[in-house]
């Protein structure tokens, strides 16, 4: 488990560096106001934060520890969901209450390239296996745009249940889940027709979508019943259903086996590098939830600042 977590403290203002075996805080960072989003850079050595009600994205330095840049732009309207591609090296961002995408050089820490979403609430960012594409889920159109990253343009928009925002990609089936917060349903959409093949209902208010590294199971943070979804990505099944309600007999589908109690208010949720351990922020009791891949179960809690939200794992 050598590693370190990168917690955002959204209402601290501050990133705390936390031991991932021990959850002794190392570090502790100040940022601009409101740390709502993390990525760590594709070559290990920076750490991306978007501030948002500050209207930055703040660059931090993973050796030092320390703020190392502060990126803006007229258009940086609460910057938010930040994914990057290994491949290329930048970084995709999209900035929620003005609908515009960013891609930004992780080189130079330059802003590229800009062009909007034409859709409301645009504010989680996710890109497939392959790193050719993107996806945004918008959450006042009740849609998610896609987006082809090597030509910087928007090549589809689709349908999803009600205020999206949690957002992934299945890597082993390129399928794209979907966290409908306001229905309390997870969309499980097909790549290649933008159709939604299965929905799931869910706890209350779910707000993000994290498969775990084997792709075994997807985990969901919902909100406001303060838990924690466990999909198990290929449950065989006596029947299933199609997103009209026809009964298939037989096959399997992505399906809910197990809902595990967390803090109050959990949102951001990342595996450890081997996917042995989830670790999943408390916004409401400022702590981090320690989850046994294996067991499904708690195991513990790590102290965190005021109001944890954003979080990733910086491997040693």
């Amino acid at each position: 488990m050598a590693g370190k977590l990168v917690v955002l403290n959204k209402d601290g203002n501050t990133v705390s560096v936390i031991d991932a075996e021990t959850g002794d805080t190392t570090t502790t960072i100040e940022t601009d106001f409101n740390p709502h989003e993390v990525v760590v850079s594709p070559d290990g050595s920076k750490t991306y934060v978007t501030c948002s009600l500050g209207g930055k994205l703040n660059v931090i330095d993973n050796e030092t520890f320390e703020v190392t840049k502060r990126i803006d732009h007229e258009q940086f309207k609460f910057p938010h969901g930040v994914a990057t591609r290994n491949s290329t090296g930048d970084l995709w961002l999209a900035a929620t209450y003005s609908s515009h995408i960013y891609r930004i050089d992780t080189e130079t820490d330059e802003i590229e390239t800009v062009f909007p979403t034409h859709q409301d609430l645009s504010h989680m960012f996710a890109i497939d296996a392959d790193e050719s594409t993107g996806y945004i889920a918008n959450i006042g159109s009740d849609s998610v745009c896609v987006v082809d990253l090597d030509r910087e343009t928007i090549t589809a928009t689709f349908s999803v249940g009600a205020e999206p925002e949690g957002i992934a990609v299945d890597e082993h089936t390129g399928d794209i889940y979907v966290a409908n917060q306001a229905d309390d349903s997870l969309s499980v959409v097909d790549s290649n027709s933008y159709e939604t093949k299965y929905e799931l209902t869910l706890g209350n208010n779910p707000i993000r979508v994290v498969p775990s590294p084997d792709g075994e199971y997807v985990f969901v943070p919902n909100r406001l019943s303060d838990d924690l979804s466990v999909i198990d990505t290929s449950v065989e099944r006596e029947v299933r259903f199609t997103p009209d309600r026809e009964m298939i007999e037989g096959g399997t589908q992505p399906w809910e086996i197990k809902r595990i109690p967390v803090g109050v208010w959990p949102g951001g949720t990342v595996f450890n590098d081997d996917g042995s351990r989830a670790f999943v922020a408390n916004n409401k009791t400022n702590d981090v939830s320690v989850i046994d891949v294996e067991s499904l179960e708690e195991i513990e809690r790590y102290d965190a600042g005021l109001h944890p939200d954003g979080i990733d794992y910086l491997p040693e």
